[in-house]
């Protein structure tokens, strides 16, 4: 097996995984960040997620393992859990045929089930700073045997506070260490990171790949997470769609949605890292062959994929890098032809979504979800549509015959063809039109907060009245003499407590403190964060009313 990677002289189970994957060739970023780090050396790639970075440092770290000894040997700092699940497979999927050992640790998980894995040894970790420093402090993770360590989208981990405890992390390393650092951005922030911690580093800058966007309409639709399936199987029905790529954010997330819409009657198969070479070329050959509708993917198993006649992207969960939303729609609108990119946006992707369009420089169009009215008069339409091509054939001798029978035993003609048609159209018992919950969302122009007087600039109720039935009022010594908004308290308090942002209602910044109201249900979950949460760089003690 030959390709343009076995330049690099790496092991051949990891040229034949790369070949496995499809790539035969190695991206700008591949071919400047592979030799540098194979050598050892220090690097610092600007790159924007999508170019191929994540093999960059990928295949050297798995190059330079050694096998067998158990000890954790490299590690990878990503700044969310959804990255950290993502770069932890592709490290696996390229060490598979050395058995490397690979685990994501990030909060939310099991501690028992991250504890048992690392006793039991494991060569390469990845995780999000906060349970990494968890895991360093209860004594369970041991990283004297680190010999390389990557920082992976380092200026958004800047962005939401992280810098502290990176540096608690790197401090655990050895000063022996190879570090390289991969940032879209390289803030000062970053830089005072880079030259405490970093030794000699090469830096690496690649250009993104412009795409242009103009043959492409893109808009997005507001709802609930909990209602994206009903809204994806309204917009499949009432779209003229010839050929969908779904994107969802996990490998898990593209089998469950892939068999969801197969059990609702639309042709839809998951295009996922767990298959193999060969089902993935089957599955992309029924694709091109239109014998299926909708393809659903990661972003991760959807490199390379290369199809002109694709009519629909929908972004089923937002990308947490804007550059890949580009990368994403630009599979759509091409060879001359127009395309349409679709976002399902949840009331927690509002910065995702500004991000995105600051990037492309245009305003994304908000548009409202069909109606039950007009799915149900599409699918009268369609049906009528193929009555009319069966009359204009003529080939129902036999049917006729069955009719005339009917009518010659009593039965008026009218409901012969209702219940005919009754029948042609027992599908759409597989296609339920659900109904889709109204949307609460602070940021909407639909925002169900609309007591007059009561928003700030911002859409946030900002009175101090007493709060809702069924939630818990918390307070903190933060205010806005310490630069604390209303998105600060809303982003932080839902990612460490791990609850959605849409649920958190009341907030009341003063000048040296804040009051936030959180549903009853998350009392427990909040409390047990007090103490961890940031917010403007400061640790916030959340204390109950």
């Amino acid at each position: 097996m030959t390709t343009e990677f076995d330049i690099f002289d790496l092991h051949p189970d990891l040229v034949q995984a790369v070949a496995e994957r499809g790539y035969s060739t190695p991206t700008p970023i591949q071919s400047a960040v592979i030799p540098v780090m194979l050598a050892g050396q220090d690097v610092i790639g600007q790159a924007q997620t999508g170019t191929g970075k994540t093999a960059a440092f990928a295949l050297p770290i798995l190059q330079n393992l050694n096998m067998g000894q158990g000890a954790v040997q490299s590690l990878v700092l990503t700044p969310t859990r959804e990255l950290a699940m993502q770069v932890a497979d592709a490290i696996y999927d390229y060490g598979r045929h050395r058995d490397v050992r690979v685990l994501a640790v990030y909060g939310g998980q099991s501690y028992s089930r991250q504890t048992r894995r690392l006793k039991k040894g494991v060569e390469v970790v990845v995780g999000t700073p906060g349970r990494l420093l968890d895991l360093i402090r209860k004594k369970v993770l041991d990283l004297g045997s680190v010999h390389t360590v990557v920082l992976d989208e380092a200026d958004e981990m800047l962005s939401m506070g992280f810098i502290e405890d990176i540096e608690a992390i790197l401090n655990e390393i050895p000063s022996t260490r190879q570090t390289a650092l991969f940032s879209a951005t390289l803030p000062a922030g970053i830089r005072r990171l880079a030259n405490r911690y970093m030794q000699e580093p090469q830096s690496i800058t690649i250009q993104r790949k412009q795409i242009t966007l103009e043959a492409i309409e893109q808009r997005y639709y507001l709802v609930n997470e909990s209602d994206k399936l009903a809204a994806i199987t309204r917009l499949l029905e009432a779209e003229e769609v010839s050929s969908a790529l779904v994107f969802t954010r996990t490998r898990a997330g593209t089998a469950k949605l892939a068999n969801e819409l197969a059990h609702r009657g639309f042709s839809a198969e998951a295009l996922s890292g767990d298959l193999t070479q060969d089902a993935r070329i089957r599955v992309l050959s029924r694709f091109r062959q239109e014998q299926i509708k909708v393809l659903v993917a990661t972003d991760v198993a959807a490199r390379g994929l290369d199809i002109d006649d694709i009519s629909h992207v929908f972004n089923y969960d937002l990308p947490l890098d804007p550059e890949i939303y580009i990368h994403r729609i630009g599979r759509t609108g091409r060879a001359g032809k127009t395309g349409i990119a679709i976002s399902l946006l949840s009331p927690g992707d509002w910065g995702r979504l500004r991000k995105i369009e600051s990037l492309i420089k245009q305003k994304l169009s908000q548009a409202e979800l069909p109606t039950v009215e007009t799915i149900q008069g599409s699918r009268d339409k369609q049906l009528a549509e193929q009555v009319m091509v069966w009359l204009e054939r003529d080939r129902c001798r036999r049917e006729k015959e069955m009719v005339t029978e009917l009518v010659a035993a009593g039965h008026d003609p009218i409901d012969i063809a209702a219940v005919a048609l009754k029948m042609a159209r027992v599908e759409e018992k597989k296609r339920p039109i659900k109904r889709i919950g109204e949307v609460r969302d602070r940021y909407s122009k639909k925002s169900n907060h609309s007591s007059k007087n009561t928003k700030g600039r911002n859409g946030y109720n900002k009175h101090n009245g007493s709060h809702e039935k069924g939630m818990v009022r918390f307070t903190f010594s933060r205010g806005k003499k310490h630069g604390v908004r209303p998105n600060d308290v809303v982003s932080k308090i839902a990612f460490h407590a791990e609850i959605p942002g849409h649920v958190i209602g009341k907030i009341h910044i003063q000048n040296q403190h804040t009051s936030v109201d959180v549903p009853e249900r998350y009392v427990d979950k909040v409390l047990s964060k007090s103490g961890t949460i940031r917010i403007r760089k400061h640790i916030v003690n959340l204390e109950r009313v």
